[in-house]
């Protein structure tokens, strides 16, 4: 590609080598403008390969509308990077670097392959093709007192100067493969607003499974249930249940939900429907029939299919008078109460909540306070479900502070702010 001269005399400095901070690398290079990308690991998208371990899910198909309100309370904000870089140019980006994808039956997107590796080969390529410089090994340690930003490597420490710096550093979760949430101590002391880092897309704990329960069905899969917290419509899926509590699927969709109300009253209360597919009367129907000297276990199953870990939970979370009345029972089958009194630990959840608030950058992702640093990808304050929703916002976020460098940078030049 060839470099106007006023853009070979830009120089960026990206710290994260993720989806957002590689995203954003992709847009300068290909504007002209130097960049040398930091990261304190061995190699750049460890956790980007880790996720494509079980399949790669890239991005999801549903229509806009509804893949926009995965982001919940965080739309409004994010819906302007969607808008630039959508879940479809997503799948044309990826087939750019010649990787096809397909739709799964659930909606979600793959690549051909379901790997991870190939396709952050070829970008890789098409990166270092372009001008990028990769340093791994090298871990953001903050500031010097001149401006310029202290950087670690194994051969000491440097203090680099560029016209810009985006920070792609990732949230709180899986610190091994280095989003240790770190930055919030540098940037906290600057008056950069922050939220707390919180789990997300996490398994959540109750206070205590009785010995037998925790014994035999500890990793045993809760399928073909419905799930719902307060009022909301339940949703299907399944789930597993662990040695302290449960998590899954259909636990990760529900989990900020059940975070804030944990955070708000000590504990949420979950409702599981054991039989989605069958109304409560049916439900309290086949349980009023005669089961004769059958047992109730027996009857459970002959009657409903209710067995395994279904009927463990159900004679763990009801009381033993229920078991005498159809009625009672049903209503127990079609929403089990479970209650959870806190989430997992950080670094073992999916992703994480929290981070630099919107309230403190521009629509460019430009810290206001702090001209020429912007911010992008997970260590931002918005959250979403797996199912791509998370992948895809951190493209485009990186897209969207690529741009907003360059438009910043186009400006009357001035130095970055110490």
């Amino acid at each position: 590609m060839t470099r106007s001269p006023s853009s070979l005399s830009h120089h960026v400095a990206i710290i994260g080598g993720g989806p957002a901070g590689l995203m954003a690398a992709e847009v300068l290079s290909q504007a002209g403008v130097r960049v040398d990308l930091y990261d304190g690991m061995p190699s750049v998208g460890r956790k980007f390969l880790l996720a494509g371990v079980g399949g790669m899910n890239i991005t999801h198909s549903e229509a806009y509308p509804a893949f926009l309100s995965r982001y919940a309370e965080r739309a409004p904000q994010i819906a302007p990077w969607l808008r630039d870089f959508d879940a479809q140019a997503l799948c044309q980006w990826i087939h750019g670097l010649g990787i096809e994808t397909f739709v799964g039956s659930s909606g979600r997107v793959f690549p051909s392959d379901m790997k991870a590796a190939p396709l952050l080969r070829a970008w890789l390529k098409r990166l270092r093709e372009a001008g990028v410089v990769i340093h791994t090994r090298h871990r953001w340690l903050g500031w010097n007192a001149d401006g310029s930003l202290r950087i670690q490597h194994p051969e000491g420490e440097s203090a680099v100067r560029p016209d810009a710096v985006l920070l792609a550093l990732g949230g709180g979760s899986w610190a091994r493969l280095g989003s240790d949430g770190a930055w919030m101590a540098l940037l906290a002391p600057r008056g950069v607003q922050v939220a707390p880092l919180q789990a997300s897309n996490c398994g959540f704990e109750v206070s205590a499974w009785s010995e037998l329960l925790q014994s035999k069905f500890a990793g045993a899969p809760l399928k073909n249930v419905a799930i719902g917290l307060n009022d909301d419509t339940p949703r299907l899926g399944e789930c597993v249940i662990t040695a302290k509590g449960i998590e899954g699927s259909l636990i990760y969709a529900l989990s900020a939900s059940i975070r804030e109300a944990i955070n708000l009253h000590g504990q949420g209360t979950i409702h599981i429907d054991l039989l989605p597919g069958k109304p409560r009367d049916k439900v309290q129907a086949a349980l009023a029939k005669p089961r004769g000297s059958r047992s109730m276990a027996k009857h459970l199953h002959s009657q409903l299919g209710i067995d395994g870990v279904k009927a463990a939970l159900l004679r763990e979370l009801t009381p033993a008078t229920t078991f005498n009345d159809p009625a009672s029972l049903a209503a127990a089958i079609k929403a089990l109460p479970l209650t959870l009194v806190k989430p997992r630990p950080l670094d073992e959840a999916i992703s994480s909540a929290g981070g630099v608030r919107f309230e403190a950058l521009d629509e460019r992702l430009m810290i206001r306070q702090e001209p020429g640093l912007f911010c992008a990808g997970e260590m931002l304050d918005w959250e979403a479900p797996t199912g791509g929703y998370l992948l895809t916002a951190c493209f485009a976020s990186g897209r969207r502070a690529g741009h907003g460098i360059l438009q910043w940078l186009a400006e009357p030049r001035r130095p970055l702010a110490k």
